[in-house]
């Protein structure tokens, strides 16, 4: 699952070596994008990889995280609600292909 929020970009996998599928691995291309989420994950560099920061997070705190997310939307556009450029330019770039794949 890929998973954009005002503060960050986070890919979320199952743990293909834990068959109780008790915890995800949480990957990021930016650790604090990973913090921002799971500020108490113990995050760890793997390289060379496309996402060079993960953490283990068990299944329940992954829900319980995104659903604080939503609790807490307020915003009506979501790309007015990034505040990092970067991220920001980023996300422009993930709706400008998204529209013209599926909108043109």
């Amino acid at each position: 699952m890929w998973l954009f929020t005002s503060k960050g970009f986070v890919s979320i996998v199952a743990d293909k070596d834990d068959s109780t599928h008790g915890r995800l691995l949480v990957r990021s291309r930016d650790k604090s994008h990973i913090k921002e989420l799971f500020p108490e994950a113990e995050v760890f560099s793997k390289q060379p990889s496309d996402y060079q920061w993960r953490a283990w997070v068990y299944r329940l705190d992954v829900e319980r995280a995104v659903a604080k997310y939503i609790d807490k939307l307020n915003y009506t556009n979501f790309k007015n609600s990034i505040s990092d450029d970067k991220y920001h330019d980023a996300c422009i770039d993930v709706w400008g292909t998204m529209y013209h794949n599926y909108c043109l």
